[in-house]
């Protein structure tokens, strides 16, 4: 068995965050009591919610700054005037209460569990994973559960690794995997620490970009063929 370690990440990876940040943004926007259309408020809210995670990751963007800034964004491109400190507090409690497991993450987990090493690796904030994990019926399959926020390096620096290997005491690279759906977070953040990576691309994307997996599936169950 050549991998002993598997490092998951947590949203759209095993979590169907997709679904929870719909949820949340519509209760958030309904607790200021402004009408909801999902089509318009969630499409706006996406494309500024992806582009400041990605100045996240380049260190353009503290994490503590990235909670408000993006709801201060929404609120100037909707032209609507509320106060996004309460705003993001109101979203986060709405999404650490959204917890959805995508299609085969338990079945995929249950056949994992006894023969290696489970670990998550995530980019996101303390309060909002540790509740949305933690609640979650797969949580107990880890048995370390690393977020960004709280060790104060993300994905794709390689610090967050180094610090999850010291967690857990292992020091050869070459039994770790990571998994996860983001080349620029995920697979990046792997290579830059040297470790084998698998990019779970259920949609089948075509990529032109230099970050290159060292497996590809388009299903979760389709790890167990690598792992074999």
């Amino acid at each position: 068995m050549k991998y002993k370690i598997l490092f998951f990440d947590a949203d759209e990876t095993l979590f169907d965050f997709k679904k929870s940040e719909s949820i949340a943004l519509e209760h958030a926007v309904s607790d200021f009591d402004i009408p909801y259309d999902p089509e318009h408020h969630l499409q706006i809210y996406d494309t500024i919610n992806t582009a400041i995670w990605k100045e996240f990751e380049e260190g353009k963007i503290t994490q503590n700054t990235l909670k408000v800034e993006r709801f201060r964004r929404l609120s100037s491109k909707l032209g609507i005037d509320f106060d996004p400190h309460r705003f993001a507090e109101r979203y986060m409690e709405h999404l650490a209460d959204a917890s959805f497991l995508l299609d085969d993450s338990t079945a995929l987990l249950d056949q994992l569990r006894d023969h290696y090493k489970l670990v998550i690796v995530t980019n996101g904030l303390a309060y909002v994973q540790n509740r949305r994990i933690g609640k979650s019926s797969i949580a107990e399959y880890f048995s370390h559960i690393v977020i960004s926020e709280e060790v104060g390096v993300a994905k794709p620096n390689p610090e967050i690794f180094e610090h999850t290997l010291k967690l857990i005491g292992q020091v050869d690279k070459s039994e770790v995997l990571m998994i996860g759906d983001s080349l620029t977070s995920d697979i990046q953040g792997g290579i830059n620490f040297g470790i084998d990576t698998c990019w779970f691309n259920p949609k089948k994307l075509s990529s032109t970009s230099s970050v290159k997996p060292t497996y590809e599936i388009n299903d979760l169950l389709s790890l167990l063929d690598i792992l074999c």
